[in-house]
């Protein structure tokens, strides 16, 4: 295959994947499972899932009566531009990776033809030859959370309506910035950023989720979690485990939502505007508790019952 062909096929496949939540988590974890050497394709896929899940929290039975229908669905709107960039972004590069193992020597010229950011051609030429799979992964962290804060968390329409907006301003009790690693012992861990709107904390976010996913005494179990459960968007998915749920309070995604054209923007690279900050490399700084089970549980009690509330109020100004 030439390179021409090379580039068409690499379209075609982050084309295919690219349809919407379900599919980029699956392709995510397939590439995975070729190549666990390259770790980030895992964090995405286990951020893709809780992407997946709080869009089918907006059509769920308790978030429907909390959110009005146009916030909501400006809300899956924020999450699915997110996700769809990230991907577009982060596929080809991956890809390209991967025919670089077919053929056998670096081929990440190719990046330029997907407008990937010259910081990640290098750093990909220095995992080629490093093999240092932690750079590589806090490289590909560092580099997905730029590329979405101009079009969509420094977006004005985003910004005004969604980052700036009470519902999200409450977000430590709307949990919308909490990434849950689960397992199928019904134990859940992770970690939240207060300041989700700053790249800053967003990168400290993904690294510190890198650092629990990846501990060896809790990795084999969250690999089984993705091995076992078909990610469907709905919070079932883990719920089931967890509180011993029969039945769904979230609906399948592919039901609750259509699927969403979108187009790249085209605009200059975010390491042409900005300089790479070396304390990005750094370690996470871990202060938060990262088993997260009980407060899991209160926080979803504590969501059912504004629910049930706010319900009731409007049910009783209805009446009169």
């Amino acid at each position: 295959m030439d390179e021409q062909m090379l580039i068409k096929q690499i379209a075609l496949k982050t084309r295919n994947g690219n349809v919407d939540n379900i599919s980029r988590t699956n392709f995510y974890e397939t590439f995975y499972f070729q190549h666990p050497e390259i770790k980030w394709a895992l964090l995405a896929a286990f951020v893709s899932r809780n992407a997946g899940w709080n869009m089918c929290d907006l059509n769920g039975d308790v978030y429907s009566k909390i959110l009005s229908s146009s916030y909501a669905e400006l809300l899956f709107l924020t999450y699915e531009r997110a996700n769809w960039l990230i991907f577009q972004d982060a596929f080809p590069q991956l890809l390209v990776y991967h025919y670089s193992t077919i053929y056998r020597r670096p081929m990440f010229h190719l990046l330029k033809k997907f407008q990937v950011s010259s910081f990640m051609y290098h750093e990909w030429m220095r995992f080629w030859i490093t093999r240092n799979e932690d750079r590589l992964l806090k490289a590909l962290i560092i580099n997905e959370q730029n590329v979405i804060q101009k079009p969509v968390i420094d977006h004005p329409l985003f910004r005004k309506k969604i980052f700036q907006s009470l519902p999200f301003k409450g977000q430590d009790f709307l949990h919308y910035s909490i990434v849950i690693l689960p397992t199928l012992q019904g134990e859940l861990f992770g970690a939240s950023v207060k300041k989700f709107v700053k790249v800053d904390e967003r990168i400290e976010l993904g690294k510190t989720i890198a650092e629990i996913l990846f501990k060896p005494a809790l990795f084999p179990q969250f690999l089984t979690f993705v091995r076992k459960t078909t990610h469907t968007g709905s919070r079932f998915d883990f719920e089931k485990f967890l509180l011993g749920r029969k039945c769904r309070t979230t609906p399948f995604l592919r039901i609750a939502f259509p699927v969403i054209r979108h187009q790249k923007p085209v605009e200059q690279s975010w390491d042409e505007k900005g300089k790479v900050q070396s304390k990005w490399f750094d370690p996470p700084q871990m202060k938060q508790p990262i088993q997260i089970t009980n407060w899991y549980k209160r926080k979803r009690k504590e969501i059912e019952i504004v629910a049930s509330i706010k319900e009731w109020f409007q049910l009783h100004r209805k009446m009169d």
